[in-house]
């Protein structure tokens, strides 16, 4: 009987095709696995091959090499999770990322097993990339382009998402002062905003008038702002006398030796109305040079009262002035130069075809613009005003004309006014020219 070759190296045969080794010369050897002396018993074998699919030798060890996919599946790098949120330092180690090279075959056996199914698919990626050429990109390589071209883009969309200028709350420090009148202000400025219609006349009203014009009512307003001025009045006291004017020229015919009576009594009302201390009579006749009497002042005051219908609560562009003043946060300066823009256009006819809820919004706009040198407007002051700074333009170009020509000409008593120390210099400020450029 022939001895066991179980212990003899030197009978190894050929190996089969199937990568076992055959023992003994004879058909009815033995299969072992294994090289050399290196015997492991089955049950290890089978323990290292636990996880891989039945095959028809499962106890065969594979002796060729590594091909290049299973190197790939062997790679001892940890996979990138794709899982992972894309950021842009993840999104560059993924470009960065390229497929490991191939190292040189290793003789020695495959330790790991790997499932069908796994080999399967990344062996027909493999055979789809060398069927692309050599200048074919990796599909995770185009993946990652394309995720951060789509980070580029989410970054440009969140720099034009700006957020929105908060509306500040301009009453809030106000809550505490009963004069103040928090809880009904809106209502008030939503009462004002309705009813400034009724206290505006027709821009075009001179042309009812026979023996006066507009360059006349010009040069009565431009003196009635320097008796205002000597007499140290209140501010809401101009703004009435003007419009008190306005309304009474447009229903009634006025000769022009007594437009100097109606710009006097209208002033007189006026002070009657909003004054603590009202002028006495003969302080306007003189001041008027004593052209008329007493008695005409009286009788022209009875004759405005009744054309009018004592209808004297009308919302002026001070009222606005003073809420949307508060609304830019304005201090002292923007305060007087505000006002001499504004009292600017009380001396121009054509301004008659603004509101003057408008025409107060317009000249906070320009002083800001002219302070800054850039064009300002608010959420805030939009909201308060109710007007764009679109909507401001046309008007504000007007006011930056007549800055300009303010201390020209004959009309120069609103200049002359506000270039004193009392009213800050306001006049002598640098007009905002390069709104004169902006387009409509």
């Amino acid at each position: 009987m022939a001895g066991s070759d179980e212990n003899n190296p030197g009978v190894i045969g050929r190996a089969n095709l199937h990568g076992s080794l055959r023992i003994g010369g004879g058909g009815g050897g033995k299969l072992v696995v294994g090289m050399g002396q290196n015997r492991r018993a089955l049950s290890s074998i089978n323990g290292n091959v636990a996880a891989a699919p039945p095959v028809p030798h499962p106890c065969a060890v594979l002796k060729r090499g590594l091909t290049e996919t299973e190197v790939f599946l062997n790679n001892k790098d940890p996979p990138i999770p794709i899982h992972r949120p894309i950021t842009r330092k993840f999104a560059a180690q993924l470009a960065n990322k390229h497929q490991p090279p191939v190292p040189e075959v290793d003789k020695k056996p495959l330790q790991s097993a790997v499932t069908r199914k796994e080999f399967s698919d990344h062996h027909t990626t493999i055979e789809e990339d060398d069927s692309m050429g050599e200048s074919a990109v990796p599909m995770f390589v185009q993946h990652t382009e394309a995720m951060l071209d789509e980070i580029d883009r989410m970054e440009e969309v969140e720099m034009e998402d700006i957020e929105e200028e908060p509306v500040t709350d301009i009453d809030s420090r106000d809550k505490s002062d009963q004069l103040a009148v928090v809880e009904y202000i809106d209502d008030l400025y939503a009462y004002y905003r309705k009813s400034e219609v009724s206290g505006c006349v027709s821009p075009n009203y001179m042309a009812q008038q026979a023996d006066i014009n507009e360059r006349m009512r010009g040069i009565l307003i431009d003196w009635l702002i320097e008796v205002h001025y000597k007499f140290e009045l209140m501010e809401e006291t101009l703004y009435l006398t003007v419009n008190l004017i306005d309304r009474f020229l447009a229903v009634h015919s006025v000769v022009r030796k007594k437009l100097q009576l109606v710009g006097v009594t209208a002033m007189l009302i006026a002070c009657k109305y909003e004054e603590v201390s009202v002028p006495v009579v003969d302080d306007l006749i003189l001041i008027s040079d004593k052209a008329y009497s007493r008695k005409e002042v009286l009788d022209m005051e009875k004759l405005m009262i009744n054309t009018l219908q004592f209808n004297l609560s009308v919302p002026t562009p001070y009222v606005f002035m003073r809420r949307f003043l508060k609304a830019a946060q304005s201090d002292r300066e923007l305060d007087l130069l505000s006002f001499f823009m504004v009292e600017l256009c009380l001396v121009e006819y054509e301004m008659l075809k603004y509101r003057p809820s408008l025409m107060a919004a317009a000249a906070v706009f320009t002083a800001q613009c002219t302070l800054n040198g850039f064009k300002e407007w608010s959420k805030t002051s939009e909201w308060h005003t109710g007007y764009s700074q679109e909507q401001l333009l046309e008007c504000s170009k007007l006011m930056v004309g007549f800055h300009k020509k303010a201390g020209t000409g004959k009309l120069t008593g609103v200049h002359r006014k506000y270039c004193t120390s009392k009213f800050g210099y306001a006049a002598r400020s640098e007009p905002a020219g390069f709104l004169l450029e902006e387009r409509l």
